[in-house]
């Protein structure tokens, strides 16, 4: 009887250990399906980035390209903006030249009137 007793707890540790192997390698299996679809996303949004990336470079030639046409139209704008400062100069000496024409004819007025009210009457 003590060899059979002994015989089933063999039996019931084989089978307990059996049970403990099969959940480990099924938690395994499943730790490593999950690092697997990780994985897979990982690959995909790799993937995904690399479309838009694309797209960028596109877009970035684009403005490249935006970016020479406007320099190329500034530059033609270089003349008038010196005619343009060079009026704003002209302006800037023609309204001290105004300022100093009032102030002279302001003088005179004030001499006139003042010859006007000393006249003997």
């Amino acid at each position: 009887m003590a060899g059979k007793e002994e015989e089933s707890g063999r039996d019931e540790l084989a089978e307990s250990l059996k049970d403990l192997f099969s959940n480990v390698s099924t938690m395994i299996k499943g730790e490593l399906q999950g690092t697997n679809n990780l994985l897979e996303m990982l690959e995909k949004m790799n993937l995904r980035v690399a479309e838009e990336y694309n797209g960028f470079g596109d877009v970035a030639s684009g403005l490249r390209v935006f970016v020479e046409q406007l320099k190329e139209k500034n530059s033609s704008f270089d003349e008038y903006v010196q005619q343009i400062d060079a009026i704003d100069q002209q302006v800037t000496e023609f309204e001290a030249v105004i300022s100093m024409l009032d102030k002279y004819v302001s003088l005179l007025e004030s001499k006139v009137q003042s010859a006007y009210h000393n006249l003997p009457t």
